[in-house]
């Protein structure tokens, strides 16, 4: 290989970063901007949620739909034009002058970032191959998709605090055409990787449905309960839908979803271990937020940099240690410890309380959780998308996001249910109380209750995580024998079915 192509796909992933990095924080840039921009428009409490709900439903229910578009357009012309997309919805977002503009602005993005995320995992699917690159390639992914969300608290309370709401949105033009500039110019896909056959409409209409009623379900959840008509109505929904589009995808000659992509059993482990890991860290990021704004009274911008240390952990994990154990040990002897030191993370924070000391509690629950989740990801992120034909990479990555959107919608309506409970009990025993801590006292004591309640749920959770990791994911160091189904049924390794070298 010549060292033009090294350093072009080296160039490439540059640029396929800073995309992944503007999606990532755009899960959580806006959520610190919320306030702000509610009181400019005059958005109602009740429709506040639609700021958040609208982008994640539309994002959570299109990825496989665009995962499979970006194998059959084209990785490289997919990966563009989301990009491009998701600027002119962010700009319109920026402008907006009503709730409905910035509703509307907040679902195009998600449709466009359901083209966006999978073409980027998957363009590094199909151009690192060779088992060092890939390894640090997935790395330098996993530390981005792990901590951008982190990022984003910090951008969002830094533009919010010194511009406004506005830049929240405007803040991604710049990232979306420093990466399309860089797509133009370095990113190049390998030859006779596209998926040729027609797209299977009945199984984009199902699982679009399906992933949107089950979003939609938990989102309701938190704010109407889990006994309501409607959630359970949504749940029953989000089943059969989800049911018949499994149906479907064993039977039609082109499915939207090969099954032998998630029936593998590294990859389905991969995605369900993944996913529950995402409920337990999406959980974290709302109640860690929460406690230091609202009771330990940090600013929107202080509050971010409170985050870094388990930014740096991630990356440290990820790249200093999941890159570099990854040749030499089995991916699960990674995932396993990662998901079990981010729970000890995790273990600690439940010692939570009114006036806990940040560097004495916060900070070194905050390396822990960094350190093992930066661990866990890295291989995950690689294992997600090895083995699987070259044609099928691109829904491949998109199941790798979905189990990631999926997820952290489930994470903060199931935990902030948890913690809304058990704050509720917490008051209703402890009402005896609330003349000797004061009003605030008792409120803030109340909700520090319900959170180390939901972040005993959360450790519990990537408990669950590391035993999945441990018990299905069987493939060897660097997933060199990863099983994958070839076209007609039969059984080879991941190396038999190599995806093809980009070629400059």
């Amino acid at each position: 290989m010549s060292e033009t192509a090294h350093a072009q796909r080296w160039k490439a992933l540059a640029f396929i970063a800073i995309a992944q990095l503007m999606v990532v924080l755009d899960g959580t840039i806006v959520n610190i901007a919320l306030p702000t921009a509610q009181a400019d428009l005059g958005i109602s409490d009740a429709n506040k949620q639609w700021v958040i709900t609208a982008y994640a439903l539309v994002f959570g229910g299109l990825l496989l739909f665009g995962g499979r578009i970006a194998d059959m357009w084209g990785r490289r012309r997919t990966f563009i034009t989301g990009l491009i997309g998701f600027a002119a919805a962010s700009a319109i977002g920026g402008a907006a002058a009503n709730e409905a503009v910035l509703f509307g602005a907040r679902a195009l993005q998600g449709a466009f970032g359901a083209l966006l995320a999978p073409a980027a995992l998957s363009l590094l699917a199909v151009m690192f191959t060779e088992p060092q690159e890939r390894a640090k390639a997935f790395g330098i992914f996993g530390a981005i998709a792990g901590g951008g969300g982190a990022v984003g608290l910090i951008l969002g309370g830094a533009l919010t605090e010194y511009l406004n709401w506005r830049w929240t949105f405007f803040v991604n033009i710049p990232f979306a055409a420093v990466a399309v500039f860089g797509a133009l110019r370095v990113i190049r896909e390998p030859a006779g990787s596209r998926n040729n056959s027609s797209l299977d409409i009945p199984g984009a209409v199902l699982a679009t449905a399906g992933l949107v009623s089950l979003v939609y379900g938990f989102t309701v959840a938190e704010s109407d309960g889990w006994g309501a008509g409607k959630t359970i109505g949504l749940f029953v929904a989000a089943v059969v839908l989800l049911a018949s589009f499994v149906v479907v995808e064993s039977r039609v000659k082109a499915p939207l979803l090969p099954l032998r992509v998630v029936t593998d059993r590294n990859r389905g482990g991969v995605y369900l271990s993944l996913g529950l890991a995402i409920i337990a860290m999406f959980g974290l990021f709302l109640f860690l937020g929460y406690y230091l704004q609202v009771v330990q009274g940090f600013s929107a911008l202080k509050t971010g940099f409170a985050f870094l240390p388990m930014i740096a952990g991630m990356i440290t994990g990820s790249t200093q240690i999941g890159a570099r154990l990854m040749n030499r040990v089995r991916p699960r002897l990674l995932m396993t410890p990662g998901f079990l030191l981010a729970a000890l993370g995790m273990l600690i924070l439940t010692q939570l309380e009114v006036g806990s000391s940040y560097a004495g509690l916060i900070l070194p629950a905050e390396i822990l959780l960094g350190l093992g989740m930066g661990t866990a990801f890295m291989p995950a992120m690689s294992l997600a998308t090895h083995g699987v034909q070259p044609r099928d990479a691109g829904v491949a990555s998109a199941m790798v996001n979905t189990s990631q959107q999926v997820g952290g919608a489930i994470g903060t309506a199931m935990l902030n249910t948890v913690a809304a409970s058990a704050t509720t009990a917490w008051i209703a025993g402890h009402a005896a109380e609330a003349r000797t801590l004061g009003k605030q006292g008792f409120i803030n004591a109340a909700a520090v209750h319900g959170y180390s309640t939901a972040i005993w749920w959360a450790a519990g959770i990537l408990a669950v995580s590391a035993i999945i990791a441990f018990t299905f994911i069987t493939a060897g160091h660097g997933g060199s024998v990863v099983a994958a189904s070839s076209e007609d049924g039969a059984e080879g390794t991941a190396d038999d079915i190599v995806v093809p070298v980009v070629a400059h």
